[in-house]
């Protein structure tokens, strides 16, 4: 009886102790109304969310994506809206140290009441507000309002004052003032976006109940690293509430190092406080595809008179990452060397998801993340259009080996340089550094997207009538912001990461702009180049390039009916956002690779498949060129819409053919051929540390099948490298064949691994003499997938796989090249039977698409 009385009253004081003493989190996520300001009638909230996706939610208005409801849309912008709930103060709250409201994001201007009374304002989207609300609140129900003033009305007057229209390009506005606000850029549109100007709790919101002292901050900052032992100085901010002694207590979860503790005697007040510890034998962070992804879990915990009143766990990941900027033999570097190692890196631009922030879900963060480690991904680059990320998202990256390039949110125009916007930046710039700094991950700060370049060739000064006076003023509000302030923070904040301070270093026009830094090249596109030249224009680094397609046949539902089917239609042109190129580009550049599609339907294949082909070039080309060119990032990886766009996956999360080529292209060993001078040569790259012996070989095919010509070498391929291993000269291969008839098959087979294959072809598709392929697939179950064995009598080109009738098929390979004979295993995983598979596959290749 004692026993259990003890165990009973254990549990209690535990359970006290705990609830006493820790902070207490209460989720605000429910109940919530809104209504537009200048009306009375409440409708139902959802919380995180936005304006629109309320409206759409109550049936308020149609779906913002669908045909061409955006312009109708644009009303919104221009409402102040109103969030309100019931707040509900437990009577032991009113007695805690502290309590706080805790907005994890806000968009963007808003007024905070608690009671009727206003308690507190914000203006910048990306950073987390605390707020006291002690002072204004009492036992029992509170009313919590929250008044979010139209973007618009808000910075209309900022325009009135200054008299004059900043350069924002994308803004798709008579009057650009995205900015003014500190708040998702392409929220006010872009050349791949619509223009949905959002309100709203975009984040989650908390009643924080503090007691004692509470940890601000936990920055655990790798002071060295040896393969002896790394150390580690956890560098703390307190929150002390009540005077006395405190232990702060830094421990392992995992029991990979040994706990380290500190007692310190407190005042009320912010409290500093440095805990250095080692972690012996450290298993090194390593890239995607060069080793493992080793995160060590560190508790970080602060107790009071025994009891814990405050713990954060960070996971870091223990490595070095070095950008190497500075003139070397060929001109001026950009690369990024990991554990002292040069690494070639492999990855996209990123985007945000939505233009409905709150709408993406962890699975799809999760999905994505899968693709870029499938797809051989080691960089993603987060561009300064759109947002900072979720801390999701930098959690993934460390998981998965996704090196983090982080813009700050400043893309493509001019901004204000007052005392009040650089404080506002300063305290956003501070919040995002302090948050981030602990991935390993995060590989660098870049200030902003092309606005340095945009200022020397762009032609603003002239296009906007602007004074000498006023241009200089532009120009030394530019330094003070992207050479003075954000360094500065990045320094203070973040000491040993690479800044700089404008993406790109140089522009894409001129031969000796590919010797400097990373690059934009955009001839192809914009300056109506051809695919070739991108074999000719590398770059050190190439940051940005690429080439618009359609989503496919099956996500056209989500956004245009059947009538809709028409590029040059209303629905279609409206997806359309790059104006200035657009629809008539795809259709120039399709025409000039590859013969008139049939319908529709097939106009999307195409335009897919030219994308796909297109932009292989450049991804070769680039690996073909190490070390000279160091980094292959394309643009863009995924859409926040259904739309054309450069993306490599649609807003469904659909791979498109790019994707499917960039996991070949990515792929760790790659053979690689193209014409120089009417020389074609074949090269093997790897990105593999360490050295491989193999065979590489080099065949001539007739569209049957029939071998016209081999050879097979002995290679010693080095680790790290691109390696030219044959040669042979146009001319010869013409006195052998037509080259609209045969296709040049490279392998390269390792010795102690599997093998690598690049089909390449000597004609612009348009220009070949396919003859229609006898195409058969099998279709065997096996566990939780099907094999689809396909096989073809002659070269098949491009075969798509189709399973309309389960919209979320997912195929391992897809738009590939089936050679004469062969037959490929595609791996398909879907929700349908073995039997409903086969009468609904539908399988096609480029002789299907063509009139």
């Amino acid at each position: 009886m004692f026993r259990l009385f003890l165990v009973i009253f254990v549990s209690i004081f535990v359970n006290f102790s705990i609830s006493f003493a820790q902070q207490q989190r209460m989720p605000l996520d429910q109940g919530w109304s809104f209504r537009r300001a200048d009306e009375q009638k409440w409708f139902p909230a959802k919380v995180p969310g936005t304006v629109h996706t309320d409206l759409l939610g109550n049936g308020l208005i149609p779906d913002p994506f669908f045909g061409t409801n955006e312009k109708s849309l644009q009303w919104i912008e221009n409402i102040d809206w109103v969030y309100k709930r019931n707040l509900n103060i437990p009577a032991d709250a009113i007695d805690a140290d502290a309590l706080q409201l805790n907005f994890k994001g806000l968009d963007t201007y808003v007024d905070i009441y608690l009671n009727g009374q206003k308690i507190y304002s914000a203006n910048n989207m990306f950073i987390e507000h605390w707020i006291d609300v002690k002072p204004f609140v009492h036992i029992g129900d509170n009313e919590l309002k929250v008044y979010f003033h139209s973007p618009i009305r808000h910075d209309m007057p900022n325009f009135v004052r200054d008299g004059w229209l900043y350069p924002a390009g994308n803004d798709q506005a008579q009057i650009p003032l995205s900015i003014y606000a500190r708040k998702a850029p392409y929220h006010y549109g872009w050349d791949w976006g619509p223009r949905f100007v959002t309100s709203g709790i975009w984040l989650p919101v908390d009643l924080v109940i503090t007691r004692k002292a509470s940890l601000e901050d936990v920055y655990l900052q790798q002071k060295s690293l040896s393969e002896k032992v790394a150390i580690v100085d956890a560098q703390l901010l307190l929150n002390i509430m009540q005077a006395g002694e405190y232990e702060v207590r830094i421990s392992s979860p995992a029991k990979k190092f040994a706990s380290v503790s500190k007692r310190i005697t407190c005042q009320p007040g912010k409290q500093e406080i440095d805990i250095p510890f080692n972690i012996k034998k450290p298993d090194r962070w390593w890239p995607n595809g060069l080793g493992k992804q080793v995160l060590y879990p560190v508790e970080v915990s602060v107790s009071y008179a025994h009891n814990v009143v405050d713990r954060q766990v960070k996971k870091i990941g223990l490595r070095t990452v070095e950008v190497v900027n500075k003139p070397d033999q060929w001109g001026e570097s950009f690369f990024v060397k990991v554990n002292g190692v040069p690494v070639f890196m492999k990855g996209a631009n990123y985007i945000p998801q939505d233009n409905f922030l709150p709408r993406v879900t962890d699975e799809q963060y999760q999905s994505i993340f899968r693709t870029m480690k499938d797809c051989h991904f080691n960089m993603v680059r987060v561009w300064g259009g759109g947002i900072y990320e979720k801390d999701i998202f930098y959690d993934l990256a460390d998981e998965t080996g996704i090196l983090v390039w982080q813009d700050f949110m400043f893309a493509c125009s001019l901004y204000p340089s007052d005392e009040n916007f650089f404080e506002n930046v300063r305290k956003e710039a501070v919040y995002n550094i302090r948050r981030l700094r602990n991935h390993p991950s995060l590989a660098l700060w870049c200030g902003n997207n092309e606005i340095a370049v945009a200022i020397k060739n762009w032609g603003w000064k002239g296009s906007y009538a602007y004074t000498d006076r006023q241009w200089e003023d532009f120009l030394e509000g530019y330094d003070k912001l992207f050479k003075e302030l954000l360094p500065q923070e990045v320094n203070k904040n973040d000491p040993g990461r690479f800044y700089f301070s404008s993406s790109p270093v140089s522009n894409w026009g001129k031969a000796e702009d590919f010797k400097v830094g990373d690059n934009h090249y955009w001839g192809v596109w914009h300056g109506m180049e051809w695919f070739e030249q991108l074999n000719v224009k590398v770059p050190r680094f190439m940051s940005e390039y690429g080439f618009q397609s359609f989503p496919g046949i099956e996500t056209m539902p989500n956004f245009a009916t059947e009538k809709d089917y028409d590029i040059y239609g209303n629905v279609m042109q409206a997806h359309q956002k790059s104006v200035t190129r657009g629809n008539a580009a795809i259709n120039t550049y399709m025409l000039h690779y590859y013969k008139e599609p049939k319908d529709f339907p097939s106009f999307l294949y195409l335009n897919q498949v030219l994308q796909a082909e297109g932009i292989k070039v450049g991804m070769e080309a680039h690996r073909r060129n190490m070390p000279y060119c160091m980094g292959t990032l394309y643009w863009q990886l995924n859409d926040c819409w259904p739309a054309a766009s450069w993306s490599s996956m649609d807003y469904t999360g659909r791979w498109k053919a790019l994707q499917f080529f960039v996991k070949k292209a990515y792929d760790t060993t790659i053979v690689s051929n193209y014409i120089d001078e009417n020389i074609l040569k074949s090269y093997i790259i790897t990105d593999r540390l360490n050295t491989a012996k193999g065979k590489f070989t080099w065949m001539l095919k007739r569209f049957d099948g029939t071998v016209l010509k081999d050879t097979s070498l002995k290679v010693e391929l080095k680790g790290n490298s691109s390696l030219n291993v044959f040669d042979i000269a146009i001319n010869d291969i013409e006195n052998i064949a037509s080259t609209s008839n045969v296709f040049i098959e490279t392998t390269w087979k390792e010795e102690k691994g599997g093998i690598v294959r690049n089909v390449f072809y000597l004609k612009d598709p348009k220009d070949l003499n396919l003859q229609q392929p006898s195409v058969d697939v099998d279709i065997i179950a096996k566990w939780d997938q099907y094999i689809l064995q396909v096989h073809s009598s002659g070269l098949a080109k491009n075969v798509y796989l189709q399973l309309p009738a389960d919209k979320s098929a997912v195929f391992s390979d897809n738009y590939m090249d089936v050679l004469p004979g062969e037959t490929l295993n595609i791996y398909l995983r879907s929700n349908l039977t073995l039997k409903q598979v086969k009468s609904n596959l539908i399988v096609m290749n480029l002789l299907d698409a063509y009139k």
